[in-house]
């Protein structure tokens, strides 16, 4: 007799899933809060969506994974900071309009599910999502054997957020003159690993252990370094009138990030030198022997989100980041232009 055909012998372990999903389950019901309307494992995530502080409530929601930044957690074996720069990316694409974030989906998708990686990775979720006051609603987790390499998965995430129709920051005020202020970052953030991994592992023959002097740090801890969340910084500004834009400094870099802010006839000038470079941009600019303009294309250089205000505000705006023990430095100003940036 034919022995029996599970859905195991094809690759999918159902029971390695119920065991993530008691884990997820657990991780996710920390970030639980009275809008919460359902549990975990529900076919949909429920959310109370009255708002009645809010004179016009409007949802704003965005979508993004972490890109190739997921091979260093797979060299490394650190799983567990992935889920909240997966977070604090999209808290920081729907901010820049002045959105608070509600709730998170996640999708977690994998050729052999391991339950304790991907626990891992929820875990990062899980603590992105309280650090950011959302909830973490839902998900989906797939196992799909032979479309993923062993040991490797990838991760996306759903956010939405919330902003009242009056205070949405749209960049439509901005004006020449203004300033813009920018933000530092602590790394690549999630953004330009391809190339990073390229220099680093090809050119230069590191490994995730090698050490190096010029960050401190190995190459693995450097280029592991958090995408982080500006809403904390950013909260008490966003419904003052005062910041007319915010720019998210991710894939694209400064070239391709700002413009999609600008109106028509304006452009920026940015001074370079008017902050500081992080240490890790300038090795790989020098392994590479890259160009400065695909530098600046392709990395945040230090830099994870601009605030354009009037330089009338620009003092208000400096003295709230600063009561936050928030650094920001003035990089630039709007200028006659054609949504284009240029360095000076």
């Amino acid at each position: 007799m034919t022995k029996p055909i599970t859905y195991s012998d094809a690759g999918v372990d159902i029971d390695a899933a119920t065991r993530a999903t008691d884990k997820i389950k657990e991780l996710a019901r920390r970030t639980f809060n009275q809008r919460t309307l359902s549990e975990i494992g529900s076919f949909g995530g429920m959310f109370d969506g009255a708002f009645p502080q809010l004179e016009h409530p409007v949802l704003v929601a965005s979508a993004d994974g972490v890109g190739t930044k997921l091979k260093l957690a797979f060299l490394t074996g650190v799983h567990n900071t992935i889920g909240r720069d997966l977070v604090n990316h999209c808290v920081n694409d729907i901010l820049v309009q002045g959105a608070r974030p509600l709730f998170f989906l996640d999708y977690i998708a994998t050729g052999k599910l391991e339950p304790e990686v991907v626990a891992s990775v929820v875990e990062g979720i899980a603590n992105g999502c309280r650090e950011n006051g959302c909830v973490l609603l839902g998900g989906e987790t797939a196992e799909m054997p032979d479309l993923y390499a062993p040991g490797e998965y990838d991760v996306a995430g759903f956010i939405v957020g919330i902003a009242d129709r009056e205070k949405i920051i749209d960049g439509k005020k901005i004006v020449p003159g203004d300033v813009l202020l920018a933000l530092p970052s602590i790394g690549l953030h999630t953004n330009g690993y391809s190339l990073a991994r390229k220099l680093f592992f090809e050119v230069a023959g590191y490994d995730a252990n090698t050490r190096l002097d010029e960050v401190g740090m190995t190459a693995g801890a450097a280029l592991l370094q958090a995408h982080v969340s500006y809403l904390k910084r950013l909260e008490g500004l966003l419904d003052t009138g005062l910041i007319k834009g915010l720019v998210h400094i991710t894939g694209g870099g400064f070239t391709e990030n700002i413009p999609r802010i600008l109106p028509e006839n304006c452009g920026v000038e940015i001074a370079k030198g008017s902050w500081p470079v992080l240490p890790i941009f300038e090795l790989m600019q020098r392994i590479g022997n890259v160009a400065e303009a695909e530098m600046f294309r392709t990395f945040n250089m230090g830099v994870g989100m601009v605030v354009v205000c009037a330089p009338e505000h620009q003092q208000s705006v400096t003295s709230h980041l600063s009561g936050r023990a928030a650094e920001c430095f003035e990089i630039g100003r709007v200028v006659q232009g054609e949504r284009d940036v240029k360095f000076i």
